[in-house]
């Protein structure tokens, strides 16, 4: 079913369209590419809002696809074949952050074909949106298996050489309690990348045995003694290069063990964030009060700053090659 969401200030439509399939509901918005509602047996599952002007003025990316890279670019300039690009600054004031602030997340995408369990959403990017050199084509599929699970299907092509890394940014929380700091997340990832103050990795490749990121056997976020300075704002390294099929990445379970969510992706990275800086001065889901470590995100995604950071995974798609990657968020 597809409805009316609401009217862009430019005065273009933004429509909802809702989906089905056994236990699972979502409702996915052309604006952003948005997953706006998710449920499972129906529990609410992801934040989100039920007006379009909440989403135009106080949203941090709940539930959109983020591009035309993801997370940051440090100073918002990198190279390509000896050509250096600057595009939009839209974080701590020199540096780049999901695609600057006329993002993927920021754009109406155009609705291609639905049915009662998928949509299909088309944006094109032209040359030099944001800064970016080459005209990008980007198609996005959401399909609710009967399996259980929300299978997002990400492909892009270009005309010229460009950075294309795309993002899930959904923020969940599987049972609706204040913070998501009792839910327990594993992470099958040895490995994470260190930040600097302003959060773009220092470039090294860290281990997380002994530290507060070691998630490989499952510990609740909420922050153990002497932790209470850690922030998860981090990319956990899954892989050297994306995978050919979706592989395990993550598991989530809610407070009390009822429900549990598995993501598996072709991606080599996972960010794993859990709202430390959330401040949403009004109204989610159900009328809900979103506070600090309301959800998580567990973005995959290829590795931050991997533009300016030689020996990370590629981020550069050339004319002719296209750009896959498939994440599957699976419930329990």
């Amino acid at each position: 079913m597809v409805e009316d969401f609401g009217k862009l200030p430019d005065g273009d439509i933004v429509q909802e369209v809702a989906l089905q399939k056994g236990a699972l509901e979502a409702k996915v918005l052309t604006f952003g590419a948005i997953i706006r509602d998710l449920k499972v047996n129906g529990q609410t599952v992801v934040l989100g809002f039920d007006d379009l002007q909440s989403y135009l003025d106080h949203s941090p990316y709940f539930g959109a696809i983020v591009g035309r890279c993801a997370n940051r670019i440090a100073g918002g300039r990198f190279a390509i074949d000896g050509t250096t690009w600057q595009v939009d600054q839209n974080e701590r004031v020199h540096h780049h952050l999901h695609g600057g602030a006329k993002g993927f997340s920021h754009r109406n995408w155009t609705l291609e074909q639905h049915d009662k369990a998928s949509v299909l959403l088309k944006l094109v990017s032209e040359d030099g949106d944001m800064g970016y050199p080459g005209r990008v084509e980007v198609l996005v599929r959401y399909t609710l298996t009967g399996s259980g699970a929300l299978r997002v299907k990400m492909t892009a092509t270009t005309d010229k050489t460009t950075p294309v890394n795309l993002a899930q940014h959904s923020y969940f929380n599987l049972d609706g309690s204040k913070t998501v700091l009792d839910h327990t997340l594993e992470i099958a990832s040895d490995s994470y990348l260190p930040v600097d103050e302003e959060l773009i990795p220092t470039g090294e490749i860290r281990k997380v045995a002994w530290t507060p990121y070691d998630f490989q056997d499952g510990r609740k976020l909420r922050r153990k003694a002497g932790e209470e300075s850690v922030v998860y704002d981090h990319n956990f390294c899954l892989a050297d290069v994306p995978r050919d099929a979706p592989a395990f990445a993550a598991a989530l379970e809610d407070g009390g063990g009822d429900m549990r969510m598995e993501v598996w992706t072709t991606e080599p990275g996972l960010q794993l964030y859990d709202a430390t800086y959330m401040n949403v001065p009004v109204p989610g889901l159900n009328g809900r009060v979103y506070e600090k470590h309301g959800g998580v995100c567990l973005e995959a995604q290829r590795w931050p700053d991997g533009l300016n950071q030689p020996g990370f995974p590629n981020v550069l798609l050339k004319p002719r090659e296209t750009y896959n990657h498939v994440t599957e968020f699976r419930f329990s």
